[in-house]
């Protein structure tokens, strides 16, 4: 008996330690819950159940504008045998990549130097403008606006192969329609962005029959059915837009009417460009939840000067998204922008630098104008 008994206690230790070998690895297999040991009622019964834990996390989304590369600029940028973009870039480089996921707006097509290159009002950029961008923290870049189809599809195609060979994700013109219906999610610290891009027009040029993939055209009802499609799929929906009207410093009425329907169907920070100068932040509210807009992000590297079409910068606002037994919830919050602005010596060595510290590069009261910008990009609201 003595030796029955020493036996069945062995069993029950072997057997406690089984089961909490299963609930360790069940807890590790759940990481968003705890697995807790319960007793049932007045039963004595010993069971597990589920105790779910929160989780939060945030990510930081920035964006820039218009890259439109003037022929000056690519000639700056010659160096006898290829193209260097990146010294343009290496004064706001440190602050473009103080971002999670940074987006860029790529006006002009990246059709490469065989194409043969192009300035106003048919634009076609050497490729190596990627090479800068991607060195420069650029995560993704939009590429539906008015000069995507100034080459034609073959520019298009040209450009996309070089994205894809490059690692770059683009979004707004396509090669396929299967291409276009791939939602381009970009992941930061376990939050998933979904981004679409549209334009109002391509300067007359009509999209070739049967290929209306080649370009994005803003149409609010397709643009509607794409914001449910990629709800679906991630936490947050960010839309580029190019639209409004050419160096107007405040946002149009359609531009603010098309902004609320996005908000309304589900768009969470809609990025805008083509006016080429800065336009004011905006929240929208709607069914409980604040959208971030932009309206214009101006320009960000290109030959145009003057009026404020120098003047640019970097948005960034924070994103936290929260798990807990309630379900998820997603909070856009703390905007920030970062003026800068494009120097230059009688065309030759173009930098974009800090607008504060435009002094040094030739910006008569850099600091006022500094002031001057933040005012006008954050006045209908708070910072």
């Amino acid at each position: 008996m003595k030796k029955l008994a020493i036996f069945l206690a062995v069993l029950l230790c072997m057997a406690a330690l089984s089961l909490t070998t299963v609930l360790s690895i069940r807890h590790k297999a759940l990481p968003a819950s705890a697995s807790g040991l319960k007793f049932r009622g007045n039963t004595g019964i010993m069971t597990t159940e589920s105790v779910f834990k929160s989780w939060k996390q945030t990510a930081k989304i920035g964006a820039v504008g218009d890259i439109l590369i003037h022929d000056w600029l690519y000639e700056d940028a010659f160096t006898g045998s290829g193209y260097d973009f990146k010294p343009m870039f290496q004064y706001v480089k440190d602050e473009m990549r103080n971002a999670d996921l940074l987006l860029a707006n790529q006006e002009t097509v990246l059709g490469g130097v065989e194409l043969g290159l192009s300035s106003y009002p048919t634009f076609n950029s050497p490729q190596e403008v990627g090479d800068a961008l991607i060195g420069s923290g650029v995560d993704i870049v939009s590429t539906a606006n008015n000069h995507t189809l100034d080459r034609g599809e073959r520019a298009i195609l040209n450009a996309i192969a070089y994205y894809e060979r490059a690692g770059l994700p683009y979004v707004g013109h396509f090669k396929s329609e299967s291409d276009r219906q791939t939602l381009r999610i970009l992941s930061a610290n376990g939050i998933s962005f979904a981004f679409l891009a549209y334009t109002y027009g391509t300067n007359g040029i009509p999209v070739p029959e049967g290929k209306p993939y080649l370009v994005n055209l803003i149409d609010l009802e397709a643009m509607k059915r794409e914001i449910k499609r990629a709800r679906e799929r991630a936490d947050v929906v960010v839309m580029s837009l190019h639209w409004g009207n050419e160096y107007q410093r405040f946002p149009s009425e359609e531009q603010k009417k098309i902004a609320r329907e996005l908000a309304e169907s589900g768009a969470d920070i809609i990025f805008g460009h083509h006016p080429h100068v800065l336009q004011p932040f905006e929240w929208i509210e709607t069914k409980g939840r604040k959208v971030f807009v932009a309206y214009s992000l101006g320009n960000f590297l290109s030959g145009q000067m003057w009026d404020y079409k120098d003047i640019g910068g970097i948005v960034k606002i924070q994103v936290t998204k929260t798990v807990d037994g309630g379900g998820t919830k997603i909070e856009l919050h703390s905007p920030e922008f970062f003026p800068t602005y494009v120097s230059n010596q009688h065309l030759h060595r173009y930098r974009i630098v800090p607008l504060k510290d435009a002094g040094r590069f030739g910006l008569p009261d850099a600091r006022h104008k500094q002031e001057e910008i933040l005012q006008h990009m954050f006045q209908w609201i708070h910072p």
